[in-house]
């Protein structure tokens, strides 16, 4: 049995740019209509904007960047050519005889070391696209892992825990003016952007094989779900409020 790279391709094989988008622009509309004016609301609007410049770092990430491939074809071949001269150069140089041998060895010792020196640099070019690539996406998933947290600072005083003391608020109390029904849809919208972030990040590894963007990928997906198990622990308090407010 021969194993082929050819995998079948679907429907649901891969995460659709276009769809990921708008579903991000109905749930900036949903908050934005329920909640309006609000901080997550304009985090929910900047999430959309960075989604939109992702789509189109992640068609930059796919297609060949023939500038730096050519400069990089130049500069080997430059080398390359360069090295070959070198050697020639220096047979042409070395006298006839016992003595011309030895100088032969010596520059044989030479040429291996210019050899690997050599070999270090083509590798140096044939991997600057890679590493251009790379650091464009590393920095757009940092950008991503700073809105993740954003969200979290929005959701962090939202705790349904007030509803089941009776404990006095303090001066220093953070605002609570949202009804359990109105708390559970606004922990409800952060975990939605929470899973909408982590998507975002998935798409620079989708079609883009680079084991630190893959890595950050992961991180950033780790870090999301983390998060929205914090949330739906909150969500949980509320469904155990409604039911004691039903009884």
């Amino acid at each position: 049995m021969f194993f082929t790279n050819h995998f079948p391709t679907g429907k649901y094989s891969e995460l659709k740019p276009d769809r990921i988008l708008s579903t991000l622009t109905k749930l900036r509309q949903r908050i934005g209509e329920r909640f309006p004016g609000s901080g997550l609301g304009q985090v929910a609007e900047e999430l959309s904007q960075v989604a939109d410049g992702i789509v189109l770092l992640v068609e930059r990430l796919q297609k060949p960047l023939w500038l730096l491939r050519m400069l990089t074809g130049v500069a080997s071949a430059a080398l390359i050519g360069l090295a070959i001269w070198l050697v020639v150069l220096t047979i042409r140089l070395v006298p006839a005889g016992e003595s011309g041998l030895v100088d032969l060895l010596q520059g044989a010792e030479s040429a291996i070391n210019e050899v690997i020196f050599l070999g270090l640099a083509i590798f140096f070019f044939a991997s600057l696209e890679a590493r251009y690539k790379r650091s464009l996406a590393l920095r757009s998933l940092h950008r991503l892992r700073s809105i993740a947290h954003v969200v979290d600072m929005h959701q962090l005083t939202k705790d349904p825990a007030f509803l089941l003391s009776a404990a006095a608020p303090t001066s220093s109390s953070p605002e609570r003016t949202l009804t359990p029904s109105e708390l559970t849809r606004y922990l409800d919208y952060c975990s939605e952007l929470l899973a909408l972030t982590s998507k975002l990040a998935a798409l620079h590894a989708q079609n883009f094989q680079d084991s630190h963007v893959l890595a950050a990928v992961n991180e950033v997906e780790s870090l999301t779900q983390g998060l929205s198990g914090k949330i739906w622990q909150k969500i949980m308090i509320l469904d155990v409020v409604a039911a004691e407010v039903k009884k």
